[in-house]
């Protein structure tokens, strides 16, 4: 695999620092619980254009069949999510070291890398394993065989990855649509237009009409461009006795809710709640009840809420919704205690911070509420549009988070991997940025400075000396009012800052 481009380097460094205690996060799991592998799009090295579609169902059929092989594999869902998280786009070739430590903030314990070939129409595959609490990296396996039995040769692979495992490739291959749909499936996958992600899901099922993940695929596409009818009839199609009934059941539900069924989608979630306890249905609940006329039968959104976040304590966003929803409901003790657990989970949750502010105000605590509102202020423009629409404290509804996964094990969860990853490193990653912005500020090259900065804070919120810093740019390059903002949060952040406050009683 090539590096990453020179002009991405410092975002790799800070990962790298960030995520140093990756090994720690793998030794975390539970020894009797099966390893997690990721594995990343395999290289294109001939440059074949005809199979580029190959790069990407390398990586999905190969997880889907370590899975099955008995061993846990991240999700192409949750890959592209950990890879948008860490700004480091997919399509791109990614040195060894950098999938070492991407494979280490999910949480992963090896991460699968390799290339395929095309000759004529001969295949041939190549892959190795990197273990990731030894960084040690397996012999090269190679695989060869036809195009058209492409299939059968990652299969073949993945029982060379996982020799242990009792399931025979024989068994493996019953879980394969048909080579010509998974291509038009993955290409549906890779497609950016809509109209054309459709057309590709639509013939992959035409093909082969039992390939029901297609359905799952077609309800995503169509609730991401609002057409909510269309999902829920594309993921109404999965039958019951299917192994994806339980995620198609559940979507069917979301879809019920933006449609505004809301009976019947408290119904769907309900139903299959008492099947198995789950966050998320728990979460979605409540979105459904904090929708309907207060009063409406079934319990509180914020009762549901909680419960959701008593099941899964690692997500933000649960604590979030228990938070608004106390605010909802005029509540703002209630509200102020569980948005400060949302932002303590997700210092970066600009909304939570926001909504926080509105209820310290609420509560007298004016102080803290202004510093609360002008971090929301510092990580998105948004809250002074609000302000000037809607005028004053006030927080507009629609803003609880819905739940789009279900029965996600905690071993699976990228988010709660790097979420925690996060909270034990983020530290080391904003010193490293307020570092790196104290000399560029030294050297005078106050625009890198910034950026820099506003990394730190980014991750650190309260962080005192970054918007010192800014403070003394804005200072030096004219900027008087930001500069003022700057230092009154410098000041409010850490009140022992005696230069952020004597500079600040200087300027205004």
């Amino acid at each position: 695999m090539t590096p990453r481009p020179v002009g991405r380097l410092r975002l790799l460094i800070a990962v790298c620092l960030a995520f140093v205690s990756g090994r720690a996060a793998t030794a975390a799991q539970s020894p009797s619980s099966p390893p997690l592998y990721l594995v990343v799009p395999f290289e294109n090295t001939t440059g074949e254009p005809r199979v580029y579609w190959l790069s990407e169902a390398s990586a999905v059929v190969l997880a889907d069949n370590l899975a099955a092989l008995g061993v846990s594999s991240i999700r192409r869902e949750d890959r592209l999510g950990a890879f948008e998280r860490l700004r480091l786009p997919p399509p791109t070739p990614l040195s060894h070291a950098t999938v070492i430590r991407i494979g280490q903030v999910v949480g992963a314990a090896y991460v699968v890398v390799g290339a395929f070939e095309l000759q004529g129409d001969d295949l041939t595959v190549r892959a190795r394993t990197i273990r990731l609490d030894t960084g040690r990296i397996s012999p090269e396996l190679v695989e060869r065989g036809p195009l058209t039995d492409m299939l059968s040769v990652y299969g073949h692979m993945a029982r060379r990855i996982v020799p242990e495992s009792a399931v025979s490739t024989e068994q493996l291959a019953l879980g394969y649509p048909s080579l010509p749909a998974f291509e038009q499936y993955i290409k549906g996958l890779l497609a950016e237009a809509p109209e054309t992600r459709i057309a590709f899901l639509t013939q992959a099922l035409r093909v082969s009409p039992t390939f029901h993940r297609a359905y799952l695929a077609l309800w995503e596409v169509h609730t991401d461009q609002g057409s909510h009818q269309e999902a829920l009839d594309a993921v109404r199609q999965v039958p019951a006795d299917d192994p994806l009934a339980r995620q198609a059941r559940f979507l069917v539900g979301v879809s019920m809710l933006h449609l505004g069924q809301l009976q019947a989608s408290f119904a769907e979630f309900s139903a299959l709640n008492s099947v198995r306890r789950d966050a998320a249905l728990l979460n979605n609940i409540g979105v459904v009840q904090l929708r309907r006329p207060p009063g409406a039968p079934g319990g509180k959104a914020a009762t549901f809420f909680g419960d959701a976040a008593s099941v899964d304590g690692s997500d933000p966003d649960l604590f979030f919704n228990v938070g608004y929803a106390h605010w909802l409901d005029r509540d703002a003790q209630g509200a102020i205690h569980w948005l400060r657990e949302a932002v303590r989970r997700n210092p970066a949750d600009d909304v939570a911070h926001y909504v926080l502010g509105v209820a310290l105000q609420a509560s007298g605590n004016s102080v803290e509420a202004t510093r609360e509102k002008e971090l929301a202020r510092r990580l998105s423009s948004t809250y002074a549009e609000w302000e000037a629409k809607q005028g004053g404290d006030a927080v507009p509804r629609g803003l609880e988070r819905l739940k789009l996964d279900i029965d996600m094990p905690a071993s699976l969860r990228v988010d709660a991997a790097l979420g925690a990853a996060g909270q034990r490193d983020q530290r080391a990653i904003a010193t490293f940025h307020l570092e790196s912005g104290r000399r560029l500020f030294q050297e005078g090259r106050d625009e890198e400075a910034i950026a820099e900065l506003r990394r730190t804070i980014f991750l650190a919120p309260y962080e005192s000396d970054a918007h010192l810093l800014l403070g003394r740019i804005y200072l030096r390059t004219g900027r008087r009012q930001d500069a003022i903002d700057a230092l009154t949060i410098a000041a409010w952040s850490d009140p022992a800052n005696a230069e952020a406050k004597q500079l600040l009683d200087s300027v205004r």
